[in-house]
């Protein structure tokens, strides 16, 4: 899916480094900013604290993978973390470890809305400013039939809720979203832009 087909202003006055290896996440930050520098992966534990409530996870997340990059930085970059859960139930649906439990988490979601949020940290040498946004995403009935033809077409195991809703499920089975569409998709663009300009150097 090619959602950058032309090039964005650069708006900013400093350099923006991207901690994620999600082609999507690359995608989207793409959008705003035309060179964006991808660093290098690292092994970051993802475990959270068990008392945490499910909506202020992404953020700690966020926060916690920044720390493993701390010592990268150079003047005038700023590093962008994110994480993003969905949640159901007060329920966090992470990555599905394999075919059966995607069909699982579908069916979960199936006729249901839910709750995406994305947690998002900017760090840079002297300040970090931590933030998340919340998308409620409606979900039509899904057929099993529906649900095993785009888990076996898609295999939708490094997303979320098993699902992308840049995807084929999600023309046939989103029946409306409240909040920030690409927030879904692993970024809340608009509220990332608003807090990249309050940064300066």
């Amino acid at each position: 899916m090619n959602i950058n087909p032309a090039t964005p202003p650069r708006v900013f006055n400093f350099n923006i480094v991207l901690a994620s290896q999600s082609p999507r996440r690359r995608e989207l930050m793409q959008m705003l900013v035309p060179d964006v520098v991808v660093a290098s992966a690292k092994d970051v534990d993802e475990d959270y604290p068990p008392m945490l409530a499910a909506v202020d996870v992404p953020e700690w997340l966020s926060r916690h993978k920044a720390e493993a990059y701390a010592g990268d930085l150079n003047d005038g970059e700023v590093l962008v973390t994110a994480d993003t859960v969905v949640i159901v139930d007060g329920d966090i649906l992470g990555k599905p470890a394999d075919e059966a439990e995607a069909c699982a988490m579908l069916r979960r979601l199936s006729g249901r809305t839910h709750t995406v949020v994305t947690g998002v940290t900017l760090s840079y040498r002297g300040g970090r400013d931590s933030f998340s946004e919340r998308t409620e995403v409606e979900v039509a009935p899904l057929s099993d039939s529906e649900i095993e033809a785009y888990v076996r077409a898609f295999r939708p195991l490094d997303k979320a809720g098993a699902y992308g809703i840049q995807e084929w499920i999600g023309g046939i089975g989103i029946r409306g979203i409240r909040g920030c569409f690409y927030n879904v998709m692993g970024l809340p663009l608009h509220a990332l832009y608003t807090h990249l300009k309050s940064i300066s150097f």
